[in-house]
């Protein structure tokens, strides 16, 4: 009886040993598709015109058969060269290549032409190889992460750094480049023309400097704007004056990404912008009492502003790729604002300078502008060679002062430099005009208009820039911060927020415990 039993079980391990073993029932392949790569080739082989209908799509590692990748190489050096593409030529090239036996002989490049008969269906068979391949790449990437994340050794933030810039460069081979007919675009065009006439030239954003908007026409949908200068010139003060024009005068949603300053300090700046009360008094909250009247009266005008705040510090390109589509989708945004772009990093991907990663991230920014169809305006530190040069020209900055990197000026669509002669202590012009209080931006470079100069009122005490023609010491025919004024303030703002806060009732006096922050 027991050696029946044991002859039965040997029987039944040969059978199963055997039996046919379905794809997932003891262990998983990686994400192929051998027989549409072999349709592929094919068709390449047999249609002169189905290597350019793939070529975008298919590079030589979306092969998983690595036969396959070395045929496909050999069709791509056939292609540069412009020769034809077919059995013979293949199997040529693969023989001065040295890889003809390696992929299995002219046999088998025969093979693959008698496989197909059409080429109809090449760019769609591709389009799978390529997500295959990018199946295969992100089973590769957790791989390697989760293999890292088991190393003690491993710094934590460092791996996430660097988690960012591997699916970063996975991402970027998804993205899809379609070719459009012309119509469409010339009825796009035309909507935007008719869009601009509506604004009275401002097709674009505008930001409230008349004589900036009479320049570039408003903010440009997927531009890239650079904004440049020395320390103290005052980048963020201008971003931020003009982030309240757009989204207070115009009610614009615009997003600024802080990697310099908390949310809290950025904030405090824009009090200071908009309420025109001194740093110091902010930061050590020793207002007068018509101080915080004015305070409370001036803003309200920023409750509600759609002006959205990101202080992540060392943002990378993938985090912002990920919040700018999030912001865009979740709040309409825009008009995106970075301050600076040197703080930025590339994800956590090697570079062998600072110089090749700053490149990385002014391409990056380019493309996103271009993908969310906003524009992006990016704080940029200018080098020190400002300061060497003398005179009045001499101290005017100059596209070669561009911090890093060259590709800066390559990539942006405009570049804008904020110059002070005041801060050199260049107190005239040549025409002998007081250039005190006054700030010159220099538009330097304008991929798609007119280059030029515009002057502005800069009051460096409020951190704030204004119009030329903009009086700061009168705001709604009132006169903020004179003490004979202090009533007229004081009943304009309760009257205005009664209702809410004091239900009807105006206090005699005001009240520091019932200011709206």
């Amino acid at each position: 009886m027991a050696e029946e039993t044991k002859r039965t079980y040997s029987r039944k391990n040969r059978q199963a040993a055997y039996a046919p073993i379905g794809p997932n029932e003891y262990g998983k392949l990686p994400p192929q598709a051998i027989e549409l790569e072999e349709a592929v080739l094919g068709a390449i082989m047999i249609e002169k015109d189905a290597y350019l209908t793939v070529s975008e799509i298919l590079k030589p590692e979306c092969f998983y058969k690595e036969a396959h990748q070395k045929i496909y190489e050999a069709i791509v050096h056939l292609a540069i060269k412009q020769d034809p593409i077919d059995m013979h030529t293949v199997t040529e090239q693969l023989r001065k290549d040295g890889t003809l036996d390696e992929i299995g002989g002219p046999y088998y490049i025969a093979l693959l032409t008698a496989k197909v008969s059409t080429a109809a269906h090449v760019e769609y068979h591709a389009r799978i190889v390529a997500q295959k391949f990018l199946a295969r790449e992100l089973i590769r990437v957790s791989s390697e992460i989760q293999t890292k994340a088991f190393d003690e050794r491993i710094d934590v933030d460092d791996l996430m750094q660097e988690a960012e810039g591997m699916m970063f460069e996975v991402s970027q081979r998804s993205l899809k480049r379609e070719v459009t007919q012309i119509d469409p675009v010339i009825e796009e065009a035309i909507a935007r023309i008719q869009a601009a006439y509506s604004k009275q030239g401002a097709s674009g954003i505008p930001t409230g400097f008349h004589a900036l908007d009479k320049i570039t026409s408003g903010w440009q949908k997927s531009d890239l704007i650079i904004i440049a200068a020395r320390p103290a010139m005052g980048k963020t003060a201008f971003v931020l004056s003009m982030a309240k024009n757009i989204a207070v005068d115009y009610n614009t949603p615009v997003a600024i990404f802080s990697l310099e300053m908390s949310n809290v300090q950025l904030v405090n700046r824009l009090i200071m912008n908009v309420c025109e009360i001194e740093s110091e008094k902010i930061k050590n909250g020793n207002l007068q009492e018509y101080e915080w009247t004015q305070l409370d009266y001036k803003l309200k005008n920023l409750f509600g502003a759609p002006i959205y705040v990101d202080d992540t510090p060392s943002l990378s390109v993938f985090e912002l790729r990920s919040k700018a589509r999030r912001l865009v989708k979740e709040h309409k945004i825009q008009c995106i604002i970075i301050d600076y772009l040197q703080l930025m990093n590339a994800s956590g991907m090697n570079y062998g300078s600072r110089e090749q990663e700053v490149s990385m991230i002014s391409r990056s920014l380019k493309g996103l502008a271009k993908e969310l169809d906003i524009p992006i305006i990016a704080l940029s530190q200018l080098n020190r060679g400002v300061e060497g040069r003398t005179g009045i020209e001499g101290k005017r900055p100059q596209l070669s002062d561009l911090r890093e990197s060259g590709a800066i000026e390559q990539d942006a669509d405009m570049v804008c430099f904020i110059h002070r002669p005041e801060y050199y202590h260049i107190t005239e012009d040549q025409a002998g005009n007081s250039l005190i209080g006054i700030a010159e931006i220099i538009v330097a470079k304008h991929r798609n208009g007119a280059t030029g100069d515009i002057r502005l009122r800069f009051k460096n005490v409020f951190a704030k820039f204004m119009n030329l023609e903009e009086d700061s010491e009168e705001t709604d025919n009132i006169t903020i911060g004179s003490k004979m004024n202090h009533t007229k303030l004081e009943n304009n703002f309760y009257a205005d927020s009664a209702p809410l806060q004091t239900g009807g009732q105006l206090p005699e006096t005001p009240n520091r415990e019932k200011t709206p922050f």
